[in-house]
């Protein structure tokens, strides 16, 4: 198999500094005689062409970047980057890597220094500062070298961003930017192009206060405008002066908040437009940058939150009938912001943040909000509403709880959200979908609160099902109706069957089955679905009183087969609960008919329809749902009989059999539980005990044919116990025969044999025989002289330890084996095989 630790994309960084992927292969590490070194290769997994060959060089700076990514540079305009598809093969190469060049593999660059002399390097550490040349037009290509040689070296870095911020050396910088704009001189533009650039990653707070103060920031905006890579400057400045525009939705009393804002928006631009992607070496390199925006952030959140003043106008505002469209939008708008910039706060702060805006009673206020008829306006917020349902769910739900009681259904918070979910009118639902997961973060009982007094889940489900759950279920029975049609309307005749299933008051579609229709019900389906997994009782009762299961059903019906699946979804989960409530009304109402339908109109097609349906059908029977499995053989045994490509229907009808058999033999199932509760739930210390007093026993202190049985039960009347075993048997053979005329006629047909009724043939028919038949042919498998008999000598039939007629096991009788016990059986067998002979040869007696 491919050792995927070693597979890795080769990439290079080409002249418009983005990378480019040469190819996937594996790499290795060797010695290369041509290269007279140790070097990383690496071969193409398509062809095994040789992608990379790479000799490492002692000198030369790795560096590892997100635990898969290891760069370097080979030459002045030649950078390699390996992408590993696993972290442990991006460890092994750099071992390889710090081994030969001695460095410890715990670090993630290699060489910290550029290739200096040692006398050079004790000469930088003992010097006091770099020395910049003098600021003049003259000298920026010579500034601009100094910038780009001192980024690789942190050390030589730091002494830069000093002299940098000593000698006040960046305004002079940009006194030369007017010069050389006034002067059109764009090569000494290009130069302060990569300067500024420069200084940006030296990534440094003190450069960064002095860059994006008032005075300097549209200047530095300015310098990288420049780019040498393009043929024609940008135009950020202008954009930011006559195209951006800043709004006082509520005028700012306080300058310092305001001159926070302007310089929050335009480093952020600055960071977004401005600066170019960063290479792989650069993307660690404007760490202090995102800190900058994001402190200055934290910032603007914390003054505007002390600001009672500005809240108070801002929801008074927002909530005044007076307020025009245009005002109410920008507002909203502003608070939609305000509260996305909250997401910066540490925990602590964002309580205090949400805790503030309850207090002015933002819920209320989104409530008047989402009434209007702006979509914009109701769209922002329904943004502020997700920060809030994500934030404290418990804190929405204690509001609409307690409007409630003040309110009518229609203009309840909740419900208004419901309303806005059913009527989005975007043709991909988008909106809709990020309600429909609002609402089920509010209706999840795992995020409500449980005190002494009072549960969270208890109240706000029952408020939720007596005040909103009607409005979520209204498009559903808006789109179906109840009608009563006649027999052959509501199936007909299957003509490939020749079955006429029973009538079913079958639901049709009411209205025209629309793409967007059928997303919105997929929608309501979902969030129902999720509350019959978690709202238990609530949800059964709604189900049962509005009748709901029999409504989603029709959607069985639809051309979508997403819609049709999300309500077979829905019917699978509430069987798996296995609650009998529910079974009693599936089955009083026939609601397996839309799905043996649908079933049937899939005909012999393999798709998604196809498995669900039969994986439903396979859940009953394996988890033996009696009540279920009669009512689907009772009513549609017949249209299901001849699907023989998988045996879940056949199956069932055996489930069926079994259960019929055991009702008509009260005795005998009895029976049957006493000893399977006695094989199944004796103690297991009891049980050693009985079978080391059964292996102690003398062969002389039993007589022959003697079965080991417990005192209790020898005291039985064996008349009373044999006489349902005999009945048992006589109707078993009588069935045995009917299947075999049936297999004699199906083969005879031409028609292959269902795999169940051969097993059952093999595996039942044969053992009974063995036992009860007495007139077998000289010869037979069953007959005494036989070789295979169980009664011929040294001869031990495996399905004697399976099906004998008395079986003994741990001082028990096992009077009849059923199908259910393979099992245990199997273990029977080797625990039989494990006995001396002589013991062997009684239990067979």
């Amino acid at each position: 198999m491919t050792d995927t630790r070693r597979r890795v994309k080769v990439y290079t960084l080409n002249e418009d500094r983005q990378w480019d992927d040469r190819g996937t292969g594996h790499v290795t590490s060797g010695y290369v005689e041509r290269l007279k070194g140790m070097s990383l290769l690496v071969r193409a997994e398509s062809d095994g062409s040789l992608l990379l060959e790479s000799k490492i060089n002692p000198n030369t700076a790795y560096q590892k970047q997100q635990d898969t990514l290891i760069v370097w540079s080979e030459a002045e305009n030649y950078d390699l980057a390996l992408s590993f598809q696993e972290k442990a093969g991006c460890d092994e190469i750099w071992e390889k890597i710090c081994q030969v060049q001695g460095k410890d593999p715990s670090v993630d660059i290699t060489q910290d220094l550029v290739d200096e002399s040692e006398e050079e390097r004790f000469d930088d550490m003992s010097s006091p500062g770099l020395e910049l040349p003098s600021c003049e037009l003259s000298r920026l290509e010579e500034i601009a070298e100094l910038v780009a040689s001192s980024l690789p070296s942190p050390l030589r870095r730091e002494k830069l961003a000093l002299a940098l911020e000593n000698e006040g050396y960046i305004k002079k910088l940009l006194e030369l930017f007017h010069v050389c704009e006034d002067l059109e001189n764009i090569e000494g533009l290009h130069h302060l192009y990569e300067i500024i650039k420069g200084i940006f990653l030296l990534n440094r707070t003190a450069l960064f206060e002095v860059m994006f103060s008032e005075e300097c920031i549209m200047d530095v905006i300015g310098c990288l405008e420049y780019d040498p890579s393009l043929s024609q400057p940008r135009k950020h400045r202008e954009f930011l002066t006559k195209t951006a525009k800043f709004k006082e939705v509520i005028p700012i009393s306080d300058p310092e908040l305001k001159q926070k804002i302007h310089q929050t928006y335009r480093v952020q631009y600055i960071q977004d437009m401005v600066l170019p992607t960063p290479s792989v070496f650069e993307e660690n390199m404007l760490s202090t940058l995102h800190s900058f925006i994001f402190f200055n952030k934290v910032e603007i959140v914390g003054m505007l939150q002390e600001d009672e003043k500005f809240l108070t106008d801002l929801f008074a505002q927002l909530t005044d009938e007076a307020t025009d469209e245009e005002k109410r939008q920008e507002l909203v708008n502003f608070l939609k912001e305000f509260c996305a910039f909250s997401q910066t706060l540490q925990p602590q702060n964002r309580d205090a943040f949400f805790k503030t805006l309850s207090s002015m009673g933002i819920l209320p206020a989104l409530e008047v909000i989402l009434g209007m008829d702006d979509a914009q306006v109701r769209s922002a917020a329904t943004d502020i509403f997700s920060y809030l349902v994500e934030y404290n769910p418990s804190m929405v739900r204690e509001f609409v709880m307690q409007e409630a009681q003040q309110n009518d259904d229609d203009i309840l918070l909740i419900n208004l959200i419901i309303e806005h979910m059913i009527c989005d009118t975007d043709p991909e639902l988008g909106g809709a979908v990020q309600l429909m997961g609002l609402l089920r973060t509010l209706v999840d009982p795992e995020n409500m609160l449980a005190t002494a007094n009072k549960t969270e889940k208890t109240e706000f489900l029952g408020f939720f099902y007596k005040h909103c759950m009607h409005v979520l279920t209204a498009p559903l029975l808006a789109n179906t109706t109840e009608e009563k049609p006649s027999k052959e309307e509501v199936l007909g005749s299957d003509q490939r069957n020749n079955v006429t299933i029973k009538n079913f008051p079958l639901l049709h579609l009411f209205v025209l089955d629309d793409f967007q229709t059928a997303q919105l019900l997929a929608l309501v389906l979902e969030l129902l679905t999720f509350c019959v997994e978690h709202h238990t009782y609530h949800i059964k009762n709604y189900i049962i009183n509005k009748d709901i299961l029999r409504r989603v059903l029709v959607l069985m019906a639809s051309k979508h087969a997403f819609l049709a699946l999300c309500a077979l979804r829905f019917k699978r989960k509430i069987i798996g609960l296995k609650d009998e409530f529910y079974n009693r009304y599936i089955m009083k109402s026939f609601l397996f008919e839309p799905v043996v339908k649908a079933f049937l109109n899939n005909g012999s097609r393999y798709n998604l329809m196809n498995s669900a349906i039969i994986e439903m059908f396979e859940f009953i029977r394996v988890e033996d749902i009696k009540s279920l499995t009669a009512h689907v053989i009772e009513n549609y045994w017949k249209a299901l009989e001849d699907v023989d490509y998988v045996q879940t229907f056949k199956g069932l009808k055996l489930r069926f059999e079994q259960q019929r058999e055991r009702q008509d033999n009260p005795k005998l199932d009895s029976m049957r539980s006493i000893l399977r509760n006695h094989r199944y739930r004796r103690d297991a210390r009891t049980l050693e005990d009985e079978e080391e007093m059964w292996f102690n026993t003398d062969d002389e202190d039993m007589e022959d044919g003697e079965a080991v049985v417990p005192p209790s039960d020898k005291t039985k009347n064996d008349e009373d116990i044999m006489e349902p075993i005999s009945k048992f048997m006589e109707r078993k053979k009588l069935k045995e025969s009917e299947e075999k005329e049936v297999l004699l006629k199906t083969n005879l047909s031409g028609r292959q044999s269902p795999s169940f009724k051969l097993s059952l043939s093999s595996g039942t028919k044969t053992n009974l025989t063995s036992q009860s038949s007495t007139t077998n042919l000289p010869g037979s498998p069953g007959s005494p002289g036989s070789p295979g008999s169980p009664g011929s000598p040294g001869s031990v039939s495996k399905s004697t330890s399976q099906t004998a007629a008395i079986t003994t096991k741990g001082g028990l009788v096992g009077l009849v084996d059923y199908p259910d016990d393979d099992e245990e059986d199997d273990e029977d067998e080797d625990k039989e095989e494990t006995l001396p002979l002589s013991k062997k040869a009684k239990l067979e007696s």
